[in-house]
């Protein structure tokens, strides 16, 4: 049977990347998509969910808007030089696009229709999954499984010297998910930093797929690499954060775990965002699992196993 996702996210180049592999892989059957800000705005990370759907003709799967804004209600930095002004890199959405959009209550639904069968992954920033939990706080205890991608382990932060972008974006939030999601595993930048895609990788890609989305990735991966070529000199291609928490639902053993409840920072300006555990001589475990390492090979194998289905 397939795992139900309902993916909470904000696309975004890896967070469309996850996207499409979710689509494409057999194992995996997306039940809902809810949008927010993070790397684009809400009204942009909308349009770009609806037009990757439409690409693969699944418009029936129902995209919930969520946040604007965090909590804090401070001003949201978004990142074009990343992700490109819309978020797809150079590849520019249809303005004139016509789609329903399913109000936030849709979620409750969604729980209570696949109940402990589904799954709840969030690769954003945590505001609207701790809306969830707030609003539908019986509901959510339904669900069977979490997956958050976040933070940072006694590893350098990507938007500060301490702070992992989803993290940083509503530590409140953040903590809130942390401290309430049962069952969850977190995957942060110990792993994602190292789930990275080469030129040679993609160009392979581009010539073995026969997917819709086959005429994307070349573009949306170059720009994406480009721009990290300015912030890691001399990586070797692309990190896709956001697939590595997909491909943990899929496949559990591409990385390694510890066991640890973690906790954010979210009351100083310095701090703001860092994701810690306590690993004091005589401190407990915890119930949360936390990916440490990444099999590559395995992420390699596991990516194209699912990028070259053949779709038609």
């Amino acid at each position: 049977m397939k795992k139900k996702i309902l993916l909470f996210c904000d696309p975004g180049i890896d967070d469309s990347l996850a996207i499409i592999y979710t689509l494409l892989n057999p194992n995996l059957e997306l039940v809902g998509i809810v949008t927010s800000y993070g790397n684009v705005t809400k009204q942009q990370a909308t349009a770009n969910t609806y037009y990757l759907l439409q690409l693969i003709n699944q418009t029936q799967i129902p995209i919930i808007p969520g946040a604007s804004n965090p909590v804090q209600q401070e001003p949201v930095k978004y990142y074009p030089e990343i992700h490109g002004a819309e978020g797809i890199g150079p590849i520019h959405p249809p303005s004139e696009m016509k789609y329903q959009e399913y109000p936030f209550d849709t979620i409750k639904h969604i729980i209570n229709r696949y109940q402990k069968d589904l799954i709840i992954v969030d690769t954003g920033r945590s505001t609207s999954l701790a809306t969830a939990f707030i609003l539908f706080n019986e509901e959510i205890k339904k669900v069977g499984a979490f997956y958050v991608m976040g933070g940072a382990f006694f590893v350098p932060g990507n938007v500060t010297a301490l702070a992992e972008a989803n993290f940083y974006g509503d530590p409140t939030s953040s903590n809130y998910v942390l401290k309430f999601a049962h069952n969850l595993t977190i995957t942060p930048l110990n792993v994602t930093q190292y789930a990275i895609l080469t030129s040679d990788m993609v160009n392979y890609l581009t010539q073995e797929a026969n997917t819709p989305f086959e005429f994307l990735i070349a573009p949306i991966f170059e720009f994406y690499y480009h721009a990290y070529q300015k912030l890691v000199p001399g990586i070797q291609g692309a990190p896709i954060h956001d697939l590595v928490t997909l491909m943990v639902v899929d496949d559990p053993s591409i990385v390694e775990y510890i066991y640890y409840d973690a906790k954010v920072i979210d009351g100083t300006v310095e701090g703001k965002g860092l994701s810690y555990i306590d690993l004091r001589p005589g401190s407990q475990t915890g119930k949360t699992r936390i990916a440490v390492k990444l099999d590559y090979p395995k992420f390699v194998k596991n990516f194209f196993n699912v990028m070259l289905q053949r779709y038609y």
